[in-house]
C-alpha cells in the first residue's frame, strides 16, 4: 500500500472551465500508480471541481450560462458582497457543485468515460490562483 500527494496550481483568467485531466494522467504515470483511489480536493470556496464532457465546448458555455441564471451577479440580491458582484454567486455555485471528487485508478489508468474530463470550474470573474490537492491511496 502506498500513499502519494501532489499540489496542482492552476492560474485562472476568469469565469471558465479549466480542464486538467492530462495533468492527473501524467502524474499517475510519473509516480507509477497502479490500483487505488485518487481523491481530488480544491482548497477554495469560490471555485469547484467537476467531471464533465470534454468533446463539445458548447457544454461548457451552457454550464456557465445556466449557473449564472441560478446565481445571478446582482449585488442587490445578497448581503455578502465584500469582493464584488461575483462574490456571493461564486460561493453559491461552488456549494451546488463539488469541492472533492474521488476516482478509481486501475492498471495505471484513471477510470473516466470516453467523453469525460476533469475541470476546475472557476466562478470568479477576475484571475485567481487555485490549488487542487491530489491524494492517492493504493498500489
Amino acid at each position: 500500500m502506498k500513499q502519494e500527494f501532489f499540489n496542482l496550481l492552476i492560474n485562472t483568467k476568469g469565469q471558465k472551465l479549466y480542464e486538467f485531466t492530462d495533468k492527473i494522467t501524467d502524474w499517475i504515470k510519473k509516480n507509477n500508480l497502479m490500483n487505488g483511489i485518487l481523491n481530488l480536493s480544491i482548497l477554495h470556496t469560490s471555485a469547484s471541481l467537476i467531471v464533465q464532457e470534454n468533446a463539445d465546448p458548447d457544454v461548457q458555455t451552457d454550464l456557465i450560462n445556466y449557473f449564472d441564471k441560478l446565481a445571478p451577479m446582482d449585488s442587490s440580491l445578497y448581503i455578502h458582497t465584500a469582493e464584488g458582484k461575483d462574490d456571493m454567486p461564486a460561493h453559491i455555485k461552488s456549494s451546488l457543485t463539488n469541492n472533492q471528487i474521488s476516482l478509481s485508478v486501475k492498471d495505471g489508468v484513471l477510470l473516466l468515460g470516453a467523453w469525460q474530463g476533469l475541470y476546475l470550474f472557476e466562478h470568479r470573474l477576475n484571475p485567481q490562483s487555485r490549488k487542487i490537492i491530489f491524494h492517492f491511496l493504493g498500489t
